[in-house]
């Protein structure tokens, strides 16, 4: 009887931390995905109509067993990059990745030299 019990225990306690997996993974897709109603909003805090059919595709994606990569592979062919916050780097969105690098050497480099041309005068 004991042991009927601990086995019990152990599958409800796996299905549990299978379920919260689920979640979890979910979750994250929806928070990177935007909503193309709403715009301010991610997938995941929205209540449009597109997002809720969003929400339902991502669900069966996963439950296909679908990676995050084919997730969004999968909505950016359907919508475009601009559905996703963070899209992956490409030559197309190079320049947007570097510039604010760019933009942090080069101010380095103008103070540095403002601060030498003034230590010199």
């Amino acid at each position: 009887m004991r042991l009927k019990t601990i086995i019990f225990f152990i599958i409800l306690n796996l299905n549990i931390a299978s379920a919260e997996n689920f979640t979890l993974d979910l979750n994250k897709v929806l928070k990177n995905l935007r909503c193309l109603v709403c715009q301010g909003q991610s997938v995941a805090d929205s209540n449009s109509e597109f997002a809720q059919t969003i929400k339902l595709v991502v669900k069966d994606q996963i439950k296909e067993g679908k990676s995050e990569k084919e997730i969004y592979n999968f909505l950016v062919e359907k919508y475009g990059e601009w559905i996703v916050y963070k899209p992956p780097l490409n030559k197309v969105n190079f320049v947007l990745w570097l510039f604010p690098y760019l933009v942090f050497v080069i101010g380095g480099v103008v103070i540095f030299l403002l601060l030498k041309k003034r230590n010199n005068h």
